[in-house]
């Protein structure tokens, strides 16, 4: 019997077995088929590199590596004269090695505003994008001066592009409220063709949305449930979290309520192939995708406010948020929402919220009564 991308057969003590394969397990297989595509344009030595942190970095990483790696590359090739005649092929140890602090700098100006090869459109990078791609270069530096391969590191002269906070966004207690409302009633207003469209997906978004706000976890997460990770004896979910750590986070009576809603339509599904197990489908009857419910968050919260952009992590955050009022407990929340250092979850979550500032706008008086 010939195995699929998603099934496939194994013998095992003298018995036929199936074993399913998982939503992260064929993910990890799509991205490192990726990888092998985009490392055939890259110079040969990288391999090198890729095949040294294949243990200590996952495949969604590697493949982010790669592509930010791609583009230093083709900087030199576009920008610096010195490699005017270069192909991409052409680049060896030695080059990487007569690279400058000087030509980092100018590679971050580039990144900056650069366009796409076959492209007339500029790709720009924010903080956050110049700090990835920076960090990235400082890995791949890193490894062929600590092996001795190379003599210069020059992306230790420079300084890493700075970050700045930004406020948190979430949803206020009375926005959560009307957001999962919105959910359940906005096909009211709708003509008769969208409500159509509406009620078949209505119980799915509203899961979905009320599972984020109500346990906190990723939308990468959502998207890769399957049917076999839920546990209605003890409410909770068996995920894998990012780094490829298993654990389970337990949800409450109103998200129950919400799951159990939707399991009721989703026996009407028949699945596509290979889709058999995905916890959540698309109107193509494939399990749903990361950018799917980006846009279906999106529509549904511009209605309930303007001024906040409200995406799967705002609702991610949210729940933090209300995690760390309720409780207090930063290293609960930090558990919960899966951060391995609690670091990051004190400067997200026990900061000042708005509700303390207010006070502080009541506590100076410049004149006396």
């Amino acid at each position: 019997m010939p195995p699929n991308d998603h099934l496939h057969v194994i013998w095992q003590k003298g018995f036929l077995m199936d074993k399913r394969t998982t939503y992260h397990e064929q993910t990890d297989v799509d991205n490192t088929l990726k990888l092998r595509e985009v490392l055939t344009t890259l110079p040969d030595f990288v391999n090198d590199f890729f095949r040294a942190v294949s243990t200590t970095t996952s495949t969604s990483t590697r493949i982010k590596y790669a592509y930010d790696i791609r583009i230093f590359f083709q900087f030199l090739l576009n920008e610096n004269p010195v490699y005017g005649k270069y192909s991409m092929s052409d680049f060896t140890l030695s080059d990487l090695d007569n690279v400058t602090a000087l030509d980092l700098e100018e590679y971050i100006e580039y990144l900056k505003a650069y366009k796409a090869p076959d492209d007339d459109d500029y790709i720009t990078n924010g903080e956050r994008g110049l700090k990835r791609k920076i960090s990235a270069l400082r890995t791949f530096y890193g490894y062929y001066y600590r092996h001795e391969m190379i003599q210069n590191n020059p992306t230790l002269l420079i300084d890493m592009p700075k970050l700045h906070e930004k406020e948190i966004i979430r949803l206020d207690a009375d926005e959560v409220a009307r957001l999962l409302d919105f959910v359940e009633s906005c096909g009211d207003s709708m003509t008769p063709h969208q409500r159509v469209y509406y009620e078949k997906t209505k119980s799915r978004d509203l899961a979905m949305i009320t599972l984020m706000l109500g346990t906190g976890i990723r939308v990468s997460e959502c998207v890769g449930l399957d049917l076999e990770d839920l546990d209605f004896n003890n409410n909770a979910l068996k995920l894998i979290r990012k780094g490829g750590n298993e654990m389970f986070v337990y949800f409450g009576e109103e998200v129950e309520k919400a799951l159990k809603n939707y399991l009721d339509d989703r026996k009407n599904v028949t699945p596509l192939p290979g889709n058999e197990h995905a916890l959540f489908y698309s109107s193509q009857r494939k399990r749903i995708n990361v950018k799917t419910v980006e846009n279906l968050v999106k529509k549904y919260a511009r209605h309930i406010t303007t001024t906040k952009k409200i995406t799967p992590h705002k609702l991610r955050s949210t729940y933090g948020t209300n995690l760390y009022k309720e409780t207090g407990d930063i290293y609960l929340v930090a558990d919960v929402l899966g951060h391995k250092d609690v670091n990051t979850t004190k400067k997200h979550y026990a900061a000042m919220d708005d509700t303390t500032r207010r006070k502080a706008a009541k506590a100076i008086k410049l004149r006396e009564d």
